[in-house]
């Protein structure tokens, strides 16, 4: 009984306690036509660009694929109270962590006016960063209307 309880939540859990898959050296996300430093109005057309892997959908498992995640007003990823621990758990999803578990690679966002940050980060099937992670520079764009 013990043991099938304690194969049984290794199983359950397995997916949001992982390291993320191997990505190939070179891989690279970033954004397409929105620059550090833009100026836009919102709704905001946000495309994703990558290089050196594909893009697959969430639960997919083949090698060197991936989703795209939009990091929107917080601090880069492996930053900020959660450090490196965020780097072998799933992403979670909200305000701050857009998925994009469905393969898409633009999204139009609504945002207030002001200064805001972005970072994309490819996921793999279960939404962790890959090892190692594939990442964007964070950007700041500012929203005048």
């Amino acid at each position: 009984m013990f043991r099938t309880l304690v194969f049984a939540t290794l199983v359950m859990t397995g997916p949001v306690f992982a390291q993320g898959a191997a990505a190939p050296e070179g891989a690279a996300v970033y954004f397409i036509g929105l620059e550090d430093g833009a100026s836009v109005a919102s709704p905001v057309t946000v495309q994703f660009g990558l290089s050196g892997m594909g893009v697959a959908p969430a639960g997919t498992d083949r090698e060197h694929t991936g989703h795209h995640h939009l990091l929107i007003d917080r601090p880069p990823l492996g930053e900020g109270p959660d450090g490196a621990e965020e780097m072998q758990y799933s992403l979670p999803s909200d305000e701050h962590h857009r998925h994009f578990g469905g393969g898409q690679t633009e999204v139009v966002l609504e945002l207030a006016p002001g200064e805001h940050t972005l970072q994309l980060v490819l996921g793999d099937m279960n939404h962790v960063p890959h090892s190692p992670p594939v990442t964007s520079d964070v950007i700041t764009i500012t929203v005048t209307e």
